[in-house]
């Protein structure tokens, strides 16, 4: 059995989670509407991944016998810029993420609640994988620059990525 103020945590995070995959849904969108075709299929991925965490979150809820609560997702922006901005916007979004990840894990230690530390573990490592690979795109633009050929050639390899 979960803590009150654990489920009400727990349940902001799906919620957190969720809101993630409509960001980058909404990125994709922009990448698409920019003739960027493999950014808007990465995102994509993204957006799926994001979704993937609520629906880890949410069973864990029902596993421990409790009830999601779900509600309003945020409207995310649907004006970006440059693809080095939108990557940017990811990356901190991703590290907000992480702090938040963070906070339910010191929440789980403080309680004693040893089953969600486990779960949230996993969270944890993601997250240093998916600011990583933000962090990897973001230096690959950097050294893009204004290329159209370079922009064009790291399009193609994220692209290849939402792919496999």
């Amino acid at each position: 059995m979960l803590s009150k103020s654990m489920l009400k945590a727990l349940n902001e995070q799906v919620n957190q989670e969720l809101y993630a995959s409509y960001l980058y849904l909404s990125m994709s969108a922009h990448f698409e509407s920019s003739n960027l075709p493999g950014f808007a299929l990465w995102m994509q991925v993204q957006s799926k991944e994001e979704n993937g965490h609520a629906m880890k979150i949410y069973k864990y809820i029902h596993d421990r016998s409790e009830r999601v609560t779900l509600e309003t997702i945020d409207k995310p922006p649907s004006s970006f810029k440059k693809p080095l901005d939108v990557m940017k916007q990811a990356l901190e979004h991703e590290k907000k993420v992480t702090g938040m990840i963070t906070r339910l894990y010191e929440m789980a230690m403080k309680e004693k609640d040893y089953p969600t530390q486990v779960m949230l573990q996993w969270f944890i490592n993601e997250q240093v994988e998916e600011e990583k690979t933000a962090s990897d795109i973001i230096e690959l633009l950097k050294q893009v620059g204004d290329a159209p050929a370079g922009l064009i050639m790291l399009d193609r390899q994220l692209g290849a990525r939402a792919g496999s």
